[in-house]
C-alpha cells in the first residue's frame, strides 16, 4: 500500500515505471487529477505495473489508476487474464474499475480509503463480491486508511 500511496502522491517514476499516457514530461500536469495510485503485483510479489489517475492529463474519462495499472500489467504479461495477481489501490474502486478487475480475473484487491459516494467494493455497491458474477476476488479494505484519506482530503482542500 505504501508503494501505491507513493504513486498517488508523486506519480510514476519514469526511470522505473511505464510512462503515463501523456509522457513523463507531462507528469507535472497531472496535478489536477485526483491523487489515486494503483499497483499490480504478480503471483510471486513482483511489481508488474503502476497507475495514477490521468483523466485530466489524458482527457480520458476511463483513465483511472486501476484501469491504467491493469492495462499495463496485461501488456507486460502478454495476456488479459491477471489471475493470481493482486491489485493494491489507495481508494476503493468505482463500478467501472470493479468491473475491469472482475473481467481481468484479478485474485485479490487491497484498497486504502473507503469511498462512500462511488465505492463498489462494499461502500455503495459490492460489485467485487457479487455472487452473480463469474469471478470474485478477495477484498481487503481500509489498509492504511488514515494516510490514504489524508492525501485525498488535502487534494480537495
Amino acid at each position: 500500500m505504501r508503494r501505491a500511496l507513493q504513486v498517488a502522491v508523486t506519480g510514476p517514476d519514469p526511470a522505473r515505471d511505464a510512462a503515463p499516457a501523456g509522457g513523463a514530461a507531462r507528469l507535472g500536469e497531472a496535478a489536477d487529477d485526483v491523487p489515486v495510485g494503483a499497483v499490480v503485483y504478480g503471483p510471486d510479489g513482483t511489481e508488474l505495473a503502476v497507475g495514477r489517475n490521468e483523466r485530466e492529463l489524458a482527457g480520458d474519462p476511463t483513465a483511472h489508476a486501476e484501469v491504467l495499472a491493469l492495462r499495463r500489467a496485461a501488456e507486460r504479461l502478454g495476456r488479459w487474464r491477471l489471475d493470481d495477481c493482486t491489485l493494491v489501490v489507495t481508494l476503493e474502486p468505482c463500478t467501472m474499475c470493479a468491473g475491469a478487475i472482475v473481467l481481468a480475473r484479478v485474485a485479490a484487491v487491497v484498497f486504502g480509503a473507503w469511498e462512500p459516494k462511488t465505492g463498489a467494493a462494499g461502500s455503495l455497491w459490492d460489485v467485487l463480491r457479487d455472487r452473480r458474477l463469474n469471478h470474485r476476488p478477495e477484498v481487503y479494505g481500509g489498509v492504511l486508511e488514515a494516510e490514504n484519506s489524508a492525501v485525498l482530503r488535502a487534494f480537495f482542500r
